[in-house]
């Protein structure tokens, strides 16, 4: 699933093309993903220029404040935005086509997982969606403090805590567990055990890994791409995920594999603790 450096990085790739632009039509070729596709967003947008696109966690919304509304688009499971010719064809799993005057923004998603929704007014942040989303990682609220604030009393494993979306967006099991080995702290530790030091490197190491995974391009490790077609490449430098039995770069002991909460987890047995 795209996390919140591949949302990221889809966002900063589609500024340069489409902000200030004029939408000139709308395409749903199907009526569905995960929830209704809205069928009357020609009739809303045609005409309108692009103001914005902003990030919420893994969601990306898109503002017109002059059709009094904003797109709020999220890629699922398999999904990928590309920038494409107006004349370019549509492929099997080309669900959906903004239309700009001299390029196509459009959604493929195979397994169907994402969504295009219409939201009303100039406040998406209350809708059923965003309302509950945690803090974002890389905002000035994540601190410390804040961190040590969400792990208190919670008996949690760390690694677990980390990918609710409910105390902080976005991270992902790639991240989870890159940030986890780089602030030197098993994915099995009860979230509340951690000790002020460790909250320290590990609010540190978060802001650190995601920021690097945005300026990789994110990881491609199964569809997502670029909106020009390219691939991420943090993957290549993940110290312990999906390297199972492989050396640890500190200290040369395999990386081992679990599985919590129906996620694998990848970890130095010696570093981490």
């Amino acid at each position: 699933m795209p996390e919140l450096p591949e949302v990221e990085v889809s966002r900063l790739g589609l500024l340069p093309h489409l902000l200030h632009e004029p939408v000139v039509g709308c395409l749903a070729r199907r009526a569905d993903l995960r929830l209704p596709m809205p069928q009357d967003l020609a009739a809303r947008l045609t005409g309108h220029r692009l103001a914005a696109i902003v990030r919420r966690g893994k969601y990306l919304l898109f503002h017109w404040p002059t059709a009094s509304g904003w797109l709020l688009l999220h890629l699922g499971m398999s999904g990928s935005l590309r920038l494409t010719p107006p004349d370019a064809p549509a492929g099997l799993h080309d669900h959906f086509d903004l239309c700009f005057p001299r390029v196509i923004l459009r959604l493929k998603d195979p397994r169907r997982f994402g969504l295009v929704l219409w939201l009303e007014g100039e406040h998406p942040e209350t809708h059923p969606l965003l309302e509950p989303l945690g803090v974002e990682p890389l905002s000035e609220a994540f601190t410390a403090d804040c961190l040590a604030a969400l792990l208190k009393g919670r008996t949690t494993p760390i690694k677990t805590l980390l990918m609710s979306a409910r105390r902080i967006v976005g991270i992902g099991n790639i991240y989870a567990a890159e940030s986890l080995y780089r602030a030197a702290i098993s994915p099995l530790r009860p979230a509340a055990d951690l000790r002020p030091k460790e909250i320290q490197r590990l609010a540190a190491s978060i802001r650190e890994t995601l920021q690097e995974a945005i300026e990789a391009g994110g990881s491609s490790v199964r569809d997502y791409v670029h909106s020009d077609g390219g691939a991420g490449s943090f993957q290549l430098r993940a110290a312990v995920y999906d390297r199972t039995g492989q050396p640890c770069p500190r200290c040369a002991a395999p990386i081992r594999q679990i599985r919590q909460s129906g996620r694998s987890s990848f970890y130095c047995p010696r570093c981490q603790k």
